[in-house]
């Protein structure tokens, strides 16, 4: 085999990416299915692993393998799990050693005690190298359709799983919702948004930009796009996919929210910002009208699963054009450098 070349860091250091042209191949113990890389996705996760905020090497290196968002084609499957030449992705999230209640049950996107590892995030190598390895339990096949855009996973599953736990807790009384608001039009809140209309709910998609090819993908979905301020829609959405992580937008949408409305904030807010606002009035609106508002983050496989059977469904084109640019890895930098124009970002392996 040829050498492999990985997309590396060293975690809490900024600007410290580095693309490792003779880097080890997949140790056996990292799982029994060899993948030949296809691409990767970027996010704003990377950007952030990449400006020293947070990551961590796995025990014993210096430099943490990026890459989350992957896409891969097996080259050796001894387990049978798996048929050479199949698309898959790799789970991102690993539970904890201990484990924790939820670990114990495959439930590692609900760890309670921190202590889970994360492919190209936390302790576990990523995906951004030509080859990896991959256990079983972590392995999703996807449809062979989806070999333009199966990177997509990872950031679909993250929705999936959002929806499961808004249709749960929809079952606490009789729940018949019509509508649906997503903030925010990155690929969470597209992703978000294509799941509610498979749903065949009546879908809003609220962003700032005007121009782009934000709106058209909103519409192209069958949903309407508004780039107003929460406060001025005419409507009281009976479910909304929070995807800014804006301070403002999260406070906005709670208050929004129609009776027995279920908000769900999947944005991560930076912290460090205070904003004047009547917590009071808030508080009397989520008590009277029975609303509920939760945070959700990661996936277990069973999301990822539901993720893979979305993306399948879905109109392939729409998915395509979700992808703004794809790079070769010999251009690693540009690809993790942001554009103000970009949707996603892949790192194409193939290249």
């Amino acid at each position: 085999m040829s050498s492999v070349r990985a997309v590396t860091v060293t975690p809490e250091v900024p600007d410290s990416l580095r693309l490792i042209e003779d880097w080890p191949e997949p140790a056996p113990e990292e799982g029994a299915i060899l993948v030949e890389a296809l691409a990767v996705g970027i996010c704003g996760t990377d950007h952030e692993i990449i400006a020293g905020a947070y990551g961590e090497a796995p025990p014993g290196q210096e430099r943490l393998v990026l890459g989350h968002e992957s896409l891969g084609r097996v080259l050796e499957d001894p387990t049978g799990t798996l048929h050479p030449g199949s698309l898959v992705a790799g789970i991102v999230r690993h539970p904890d050693p201990v484990p924790c209640p939820n670990c114990a049950v495959d439930e590692w996107d609900m760890c309670r005690n921190g202590l889970y590892t994360e492919h190209g995030i936390k302790a576990l190598p990523g995906f951004a190298r030509d080859r990896w390895r991959v256990q079983p339990k972590f392995a999703v096949g996807l449809d062979p359709v989806l070999a333009p855009v199966g990177m997509l996973l990872e950031p679909t599953s993250v929705v999936a799983k959002a929806w499961d736990h808004i249709e749960r807790i929809g079952t606490r009384a009789e729940w018949k919702p019509q509508s649906v608001l997503v903030t925010g039009a990155g690929p969470i809140g597209l992703l978000a948004a294509l799941l509610a209309t498979q749903r065949g709910l009546s879908v809003h998609v609220l962003d700032r930009a005007t121009t782009g090819p934000k709106p058209e993908l909103v519409r192209a979905l069958g949903a309407t796009y508004h780039a107003s301020p929460v406060s001025e829609l005419d409507f009281a959405p009976d479910v909304v996919v929070e995807c800014t992580g804006a301070p403002s937008v999260v406070l906005d949408t709670m208050c929004k929210a129609g009776p027995t409305g279920i908000v769900c904030l999947t944005g991560v807010s930076s912290g460090g910002r205070t904003i004047d606002f009547d917590a009071g009035a808030l508080n009397r609106e989520l008590v009277l009208e029975n609303n509920v508002v939760f945070g959700s983050v990661n996936a277990n496989r069973r999301h990822w699963e539901l993720a893979a059977e979305a993306l399948a469904r879905a109109d392939q084109s729409w998915l395509t054009s979700l992808i703004t640019r794809r790079v070769p890895v010999s251009s690693y930098t540009e690809a993790y450098t942001s554009s103000g124009g970009d949707i996603k970002v892949v790192l194409d392996f193939e290249r």
